[in-house]
């Protein structure tokens, strides 16, 4: 989307009401669905996969209801900027906030479920102290992320832009020094970028797939717990945040390594299944599974 049709979407909403945003969201969504099948047959396909017992019409309503849910993330974004008008419950935050006591960092490792962006804003919000640096993608062409990474600044979050290519070494020494400092650093596990990007593999919804390598690294060379994170719409202006146990990747050698690292992506792999069938409209994954087995 560009950014003077969103802004001027935003202007109009703050003038007229907010059912220009809604009404705007809503044809923006049929839009997409309309005009680009190849997403839509990624979504089917992924319901087909988490629903094998319904047919294809179920699965046909579930990617509509998924592309127009997708709009929300907008929407509440927005509502908080302007408003400051999204509340939350959560559980787990007090893990969270004890090792922010400790100063021992941690890892928030974050998926494509659910609105990270609003629970970014919501944490640095309420835990005004922590230190949070965000790996956010940036896809070509999508200037809407500018305006995602700008406001992120804005409230203090630290934010590195990874494009397609994987980033530079740099950024990811300069993750662990954050983490060392006693500050919290958070990325998706569920997206590789790109074929030879480091990757773990999984089982998820009974197919292999590849996860990111990249937390596992932060925790095994930090010494840092990872926490699982998710943020879930769970009505108007409502959500609620959700914090895992802490999750360690030790290993006592070299040849010990990559048996942590996989032991600690399958448990992610484990709860993301768990959860995406608790919340499978709000699985905001448009492109297939990177795996031997395309979901």
């Amino acid at each position: 989307m560009r950014t003077y049709l969103y802004r001027a979407i935003v202007y109009l909403s703050k003038i007229m009401g907010t059912w220009i945003f809604v009404v705007f969201a809503w044809i923006v969504s049929t839009g997409f669905f309309m005009l680009f099948p190849r997403r839509v047959d990624t979504s089917i396909r992924f319901y087909r996969t988490l629903f094998p017992e319904k047919n294809w019409f179920v699965h046909l309503g579930c990617a509509w209801r998924q592309f127009h849910n997708f709009t929300d993330v907008f929407f509440d974004r927005f509502m908080l900027q302007e408003f400051d008008d999204i509340h939350y419950t959560s559980e787990g935050m007090e893990r969270l906030e004890q090792a922010l006591q400790e100063k021992s960092g941690a890892i928030l490792l974050m998926s494509h479920m659910g609105n990270w962006e609003v629970a970014a804003h919501l944490l640095k919000r309420n835990l005004p102290d922590v230190k949070l640096l965000l790996y956010m993608g940036v896809k070509h062409k999508e200037q809407i992320e500018g305006i995602q990474k700008k406001s992120l600044s804005q409230n203090g979050v630290r934010v590195i832009a990874v494009d397609e290519q994987g980033g530079s070494p740099f950024d990811f020494v300069e993750g662990i020094h954050f983490i060392n400092s006693g500050g919290l650093v958070s990325l998706t596990g569920d997206l590789v970028w790109k074929r030879d990007q480091r990757s773990v593999p999984v089982k998820f919804l009974g197919h292999d797939a590849l996860f990111p390598e990249a937390p596992y690294l932060f925790a095994l060379l930090s010494g840092a717990p990872i926490f699982i994170f998710f943020a879930f719409r769970t009505g108007r202006k409502t959500y609620h945040f959700s914090l895992s146990e802490p999750i360690f990747v030790k290993a006592s050698s070299r040849g010990e390594r990559s048996a942590a690292i996989r032991q600690a992506a399958q448990r992610y792999a484990d709860i993301l299944e768990e959860t995406v069938r608790c919340f499978p409209l709000q699985w905001y994954h448009f492109k297939p599974l990177q795996s031997s087995e395309l979901i």
